[in-house]
């Protein structure tokens, strides 16, 4: 599983596409938190805390991913190699989570400078260090989660396709469904919507923006990324057949 992730990684870094996922994103984020005029402007909302961008990140998250996951396995399939990839000794399982891994590593490294965003706010604080590291380090730890079940959904979307731009359309359909489908379900059914959005990623992505990391939330999370992994796994055992 080893060589599979270190490919994907020396794949991404041997052309534009990881470094050009992490400029976006950093980019993107960049000027929607500090220089355009709005909502998501932390200089405007005259609080030291990121709400912003852990509101933000999964809207540019939910088109990135894709982008990165698009070719996992339909590229494999376009150029004819994933019957020599599933013929390698390793299991179909470990072949499945070194895709994933590679694509979650990447992102992973893309969210890592925004780390100095914690430092900025917490010397932009009144008092100096004024900010809630608690609800930071916990949407911190929602957003991982957020990156791992979206990352699973695009592995899985690219063996639907050996066409990458189908296969990045229904990814994004599939994250913005889970993420946002469930609450503005969630508003159309009163009588149930406490229920219904607690089946949509964001609730569950708020609950650990507040700092406290439940149980009930890793789990869903965990299922969600299992879930579509297990798809991935019963697409290829149905390709190899």
């Amino acid at each position: 599983m080893k060589s599979i992730i270190l490919r994907e990684i020396k794949s991404f870094f041997g052309s534009p596409i990881g470094y050009l996922v992490i400029a976006i994103f950093l980019i993107s984020n960049g000027l929607f938190l500090w220089v355009f005029e709005g909502d998501y402007n932390i200089l405007n909302t005259g609080y030291a805390d990121l709400t912003p961008f852990f509101t933000l990140a999964p809207w540019i998250l939910i088109f990135l991913i894709p982008a990165v996951t698009m070719r996992s396995f339909s590229d494999e399939k376009k150029q004819g190699t994933l019957e020599l990839l599933l013929t390698k000794p390793l299991s179909i399982w470990e072949i499945v989570n070194g895709k994933f891994l590679g694509s979650f590593l990447l992102i992973v490294l893309a969210i890592i400078p925004t780390l100095i965003y914690v430092k900025v706010i917490s010397n932009l604080g009144s008092p100096e260090g004024n900010i809630d590291m608690g609800s930071t380090i916990g949407s911190y730890f929602g957003l991982l989660f957020l990156i791992a079940a979206y990352s699973a959904i695009g592995i899985f979307t690219s063996t639907l396709s050996e066409n990458q731009i189908v296969a990045f359309i229904l990814s994004v359909f599939l994250c913005f469904i889970l993420y946002f489908g469930f609450e503005g379900l969630a508003s159309l059914i009163p009588g149930s919507s406490a229920i219904v959005s607690t089946l949509g990623m964001q609730d569950h992505f708020k609950s650990m923006s507040r700092g406290v990391i439940d149980t009930r939330d890793v789990v869903y999370f965990l299922s969600i990324t299992v879930l579509f992994l297990s798809f991935t796994v019963y697409q290829l055992k149905s390709f190899k057949a």
